[in-house]
């Protein structure tokens, strides 16, 4: 059977065509931590390179220091990883984990999710946090108040790198507006090109004219629904690299997940939409950074 095509009104946004900011680069001293937040850890940088300020793993170089420190916390060798810090470098620490070690250095809790690392980060070296000169001698007494976890991204949204040459299209893909504006806030910062259509023909005719690196896709739509979008996307042979298919719906029974992984969907993300992990999707496609390069 043909689906008949409506070609998609004038619903289309460039995120990367707003006012660029000049770009802010800053590396990062990984100390400690598994393979596993590793790789959590290269995730968060790939997603970070998009943004500005961005963050990228620091490469050990003669006459090279790096802008900011993040220590894993809750490992046995932490004090001996923070007096070895503090008594060559006055940047920045971040602590990640359950103690702050009886410092004045910023905290993150575990586990490590992407908006609250990325906004710690920039938080950091905002603030330029510098522990007292005794504290490259010996750990600080614990009467010195740490500043806590952050529980919220900064107010102000950053903005996308100037230098970002995004090749990176998105196509957001829900007939709600609220959904739509959600999604607009947050990938406005990670300058990729966004288009939204609201029905499963509108996404047809995009899909048909474009290549998106992701499309994050409602089940249930005016039209064809979903899962046929999400077939006939897949069933594009011609595409030179795969377009990867985020299914966004209301229901999280093992049946509909099922049926989204038939249609050939790449991940599923429930509604509302938790920002954290709608971040960690979206690194899947655009990392960039891998663990081996965090070698510290």
């Amino acid at each position: 059977m043909t689906i008949p095509v409506r070609m998609p009104a004038a619903t289309t946004i460039n995120m990367a065509a707003f006012q660029p900011a000049p770009a802010e680069v800053h590396t990062v001293a990984v100390v400690g931590f598994n393979q596993t937040e590793r790789i959590v850890l290269g995730s968060i940088f790939g997603l970070s390179a998009r943004r500005n300020p961005s963050f990228i793993a620091f490469t050990p170089k003669p006459d090279t220091s790096p802008d900011l420190f993040l220590i894993d916390a809750d490992d046995r060798r932490c004090p001996d990883f923070l007096r070895a810090v503090t008594s060559k470098s006055r940047a920045p620490i971040i602590l990640v984990g359950g103690s702050d070690h009886g410092t004045r250095h910023f905290v993150l809790p575990r586990p490590l999710r992407h908006g609250a690392a990325l906004a710690i980060f920039a938080q950091a070296i905002r603030e330029r946090f510098r522990p007292a000169p005794d504290e490259s001698q010996v750990l600080p007494k614990p009467a010195v108040q740490a500043p806590g976890p952050l529980a919220a991204a900064p107010s102000a949204q950053p903005a996308a790198r100037s230098d970002a040459v995004s090749t990176d299209r998105v196509l957001v893909v829900d007939d709600s507006l609220a959904v739509r504006k959600f999604m607009e806030t947050r990938l406005a910062p990670y300058a990729f090109g966004v288009d939204f259509a609201e029905s499963g023909e509108q996404a047809i005719g995009f899909t048909g004219e474009r290549t998106y690196t992701c499309v994050f896709l409602d089940v249930i739509l005016p039209g064809v629904d979903g899962y046929q979008v999400c077939k006939l996307i897949k069933g594009k042979k011609s595409a030179e690299k795969p377009t990867a298919v985020v299914m966004l719906t209301s229901k999280s029974s093992p049946f509909d997940k099922i049926r989204g992984t038939m249609a050939g969907c790449d991940a599923y993300l429930t509604k509302p939409v938790d920002e954290d992990r709608l971040l960690e999707v979206i690194s899947r496609f655009v990392s960039t950074t891998t663990p081996e390069e965090m070698a510290v």
